[in-house]
């Protein structure tokens, strides 16, 4: 099931060009299908029709990955592998897990290989392109996941904001709650309940006539859309967001997906690495000019 918010861009607009916008292999055939088995719910409701929407409604549709996403044709861009590890530049508009997905399309294409198990040992939104890490066995996974959660492996991101944020540089400390039925977060700068901590450090980078700013991020925790929801918390949201940023401006910029990008990854390890020791100190970083 993948779950929707429906933003001011498709208010009062038909549900058949939002969901043709969000899913690039859904097709007619399969949308009045969909409709006629009430495979489609708005606000929990199972529905019949090609109705008209609102902007804040919750769009749940029960169609199979499949049917939404059309990626036989991805290219896949190897930055770098050897025995144990792959790091691909990720395209946008791909999820990370799921039937039709990079990391399917990865495990296809060593299948002929019994000895090679690739899985992903972090994850980039669908809209979010760039450096994506995965293993090539279980032992590597094992490495790797720990150094993730030790802050051993450290991800960079550029992204293109509009507004200027308060500092050059700082590092931002909130509060985030996951509404998992909205599919959406929420930022506090207090602690409360069910909130879980984040911690999101920024450097500015340049700033351009057109009141939009470029920024470097290193993230410090790694929660659902936290780049993209803190950065709009202290009014900076990222160009093309249509989830937390703002329409109005996303159009005039003539920007339909997140001007954010996974540039570099960094090992920076200080713990033994076992089979991956070559990795320490090492570095990559790919040219973000063409996404930004």
């Amino acid at each position: 099931m993948k779950s929707l918010v429906v933003d001011d861009k498709f208010d009062k607009k038909k549900l058949n060009s939002f969901l043709f916008y969000n899913f690039n292999g859904l097709n007619n055939t399969t949308f009045y299908k969909a409709l006629r088995k009430k495979d489609i719910r708005i606000n929990h409701k199972r529905i019949n029709a090609n109705v008209v929407i609102s902007s804040g409604d919750l769009i749940e549709v029960y169609i199979s990955d499949n049917l939404l996403f059309h990626c036989d044709n991805v290219l896949i861009d190897i930055v770098y592998e050897d025995n144990n590890i792959i790091v691909v530049n990720k395209p946008i508009g791909i999820e990370v897990l799921g039937e039709f997905s990079i990391t399917s399309l990865l495990q296809k294409k060593y299948s002929h290989d019994l000895n090679i198990r690739i899985s992903p040992c972090h994850r980039l939104d669908r809209n979010t392109s760039g450096l994506l890490l995965f293993a090539k066995n279980n032992s590597s996974l094992e490495i790797l996941l720990k150094k993730f959660k030790n802050h051993e492996i450290k991800k960079f991101y550029i992204c293109l904001v509009y507004g200027s944020p308060p500092k050059n540089n700082e590092i931002l400390t909130s509060y985030l709650f996951k509404d998992v039925k909205k599919s959406i977060v929420y930022i506090s700068d207090l602690p409360k309940k069910g909130y879980k901590k984040i911690i999101t450090e920024y450097k500015l980078l340049k700033k351009y006539p057109n009141n939009t700013s470029l920024l470097e991020i290193n993230l410090h925790t790694g929660r659902t859309h936290q780049i993209r929801a803190h950065l709009a918390h202290i009014n900076c949201p990222i160009i093309g967001d249509g989830k937390y940023g703002i329409n109005s401006i996303n159009k005039a910029f003539k920007s339909k997906t997140q001007k954010l990008y996974s540039y570099k990854l960094v090992f920076d390890f200080n713990t033994s690495s076992g089979i991956l020791d070559y990795l320490s100190n090492k570095e990559f970083n790919i040219d973000y000019s063409f996404y930004i």
